[in-house]
């Protein structure tokens, strides 16, 4: 096992439910400094993993591992961490409670807090549902967080994105192995119907016009890359643990953080330095919503990641854009806060 995992024991979710044996699966990346003042957390996104988010850790890089000491904490859900896949009756698959992103991010402040003992964060920084807990840290924990840069994500899912996952939630749930989440094998028609939805989404028309998925990234036709890439995806995937992810995903809303009065409020009780950075032609999260956030943060600076990748600029799949986060992550990492 390439990871590390935090017992939690019995975690009470926000909902109400209650999390038993609760389990937090992470990775680190680097040493953790003599006054534990270079430490990162790096969020997983919707079905990654910790190893889906290496390709933005290196030597040289803005996240060097020489320099910092990283933390990729795994979402719950995500197959890793506690997820429906892998938690005892009575709350394993269909039964798993419903999780937040506020409740991903408490458990990981005490990753960080209890069992790392760092009390304070360089940076939390985040592609998709990694964005949205990256500014639930922010806002949860500003005694701690000095520095987030948010990519192709936002602090609350919008409508047009809400209904864009019931078009893939339908998608998976219409297979009828689906059985309600109780099947004995997986659902393999609706993932790979569920992942013929998501391609439309994933990437821009552009990318799709111009052929990208064959020059850049050497798939022979688009048939080739719909099941090469897309099927091949979430084939790999439980289907349990895509709904219960898909559940934290429509419902996150930094505004829901108890204590707060909605999202506005929420948005101007970040302190942190920000760079907020969207990709061009995201189709889930478009700049426009980019732009309304940074409006109502403290000091927050939007950077658009140009070009023609869409949603999947944050993905690591093509050099240009992983450069342009890279030196974003560099310039921010080097401002003095």
């Amino acid at each position: 096992m390439d990871y590390q995992v935090f017992e939690l024991g019995d975690v009470r979710l926000q909902g109400g439910a209650t999390l038993r044996d609760a389990k937090l699966a992470y990775q680190t990346y680097g040493e953790l400094n003599a006054d534990r003042s270079n430490a990162i957390v790096y969020p997983t996104w919707y079905s990654g993993q910790h190893y889906d988010n290496e390709w933005l850790i290196g030597e040289g890089m803005a996240l060097d591992p020489s320099r910092y000491f990283i933390i990729v904490p795994n979402m719950l859900g995500n197959g890793l961490s506690s997820s429906p896949s892998n938690t005892p009756p009575p709350h394993d698959r269909a039964r798993f409670p419903r999780v937040t992103v506020h409740d991903n991010v408490r458990l990981q402040h005490r990753l960080v807090t209890e069992h790392l003992g760092i009390e304070r964060l360089e940076l939390v920084t985040g592609w998709s549902m990694g964005a949205a807990q990256t500014y639930q840290w922010a806002l949860s924990h500003p005694e701690v967080v000095r520095r987030i840069l948010p990519f192709c994500g936002a602090a609350k899912t919008s409508v047009h994105n809400i209904v864009f996952l019931e078009g893939v939630k339908a998608a998976l749930t219409a297979d009828a192995a689906w059985r309600d989440g109780w099947y004995d094998t997986q659902p393999t028609t609706g993932l790979r119907a569920m992942a013929r939805v998501y391609a439309g989404w994933g990437f821009s028309q552009q990318f799709y016009r111009e052929r990208i998925f064959e020059s850049e990234l050497d798939y022979g036709s688009l048939e080739d890359f719909l099941v090469g890439y897309w099927e091949a995806l979430f084939l790999g995937r439980d289907a349990n643990n895509l709904l219960a992810m898909l559940w934290t995903w429509q419902n996150a809303d930094l505004g829901a953080t108890p204590g707060c009065a909605g999202i506005e409020e929420a948005l101007a009780g970040i302190r942190a330095a920000a760079v907020i950075m969207p990709a061009q032609q995201d189709l889930y999260f478009p700049p426009e919503d980019n732009e309304w956030e940074v409006a109502r943060v403290p000091g927050a600076e939007l950077r658009v990641i140009p070009g023609a990748w869409g949603h999947f600029a944050g993905a690591g799949m093509n050099p240009v854009d992983t450069a342009f986060i890279d030196g974003a992550l560099r310039e921010l990492l080097a401002r003095e806060v």
